[in-house]
């Protein structure tokens, strides 16, 4: 049987980052049992910005975690992917924070910038690894 390979860092962060989206989701649903809207927002706010936000980590988390992986896997240093994925896990709560409380901010575009330096960091990296051989 082959070994593995095990991305530890990298699987810290997915465990961190399934188990927010929990609290995320059930939000969402939470909304959805008291208004008793079912499909898309029914014009209730409160429900539209939960699930903005539920939906932007879901559509910006995934990938970053992938790329943080790919990072982890061509050797990226320890520090490298400690403080980046650091970056991306407030970056990620101050958005989900600032969207559902007020939804514009100064929180809501840091989260944003912390969230982007990670897509471009983590591929960044790889690709200079590839480029390098």
């Amino acid at each position: 049987m082959q070994a593995m390979t095990f991305l530890p860092v990298t699987a810290l962060f997915v465990a961190v980052f399934a188990l927010l989206q929990v609290p995320m989701t059930v939000a969402v649903g939470l909304r959805r049992a008291k208004s008793s809207i079912q499909f898309m927002d029914g014009g209730d706010e409160t429900l539209l910005k939960r699930m903005r936000a539920h939906g932007n980590f879901t559509e910006t988390a995934p990938m970053c975690l992938l790329a943080m992986g790919a990072a982890e896997l061509a050797g990226a240093p320890g520090m490298l992917l400690w403080s980046v994925g650091g970056a991306l896990l407030i970056g990620r709560v101050l958005h989900y924070g600032t969207l559902v409380t007020s939804g514009f901010g100064i929180g809501r575009a840091i989260g944003m910038i912390l969230t982007l330096a990670p897509l471009l960091i983590f591929p960044g990296f790889v690709l200079a690894q590839l480029f390098r051989q």
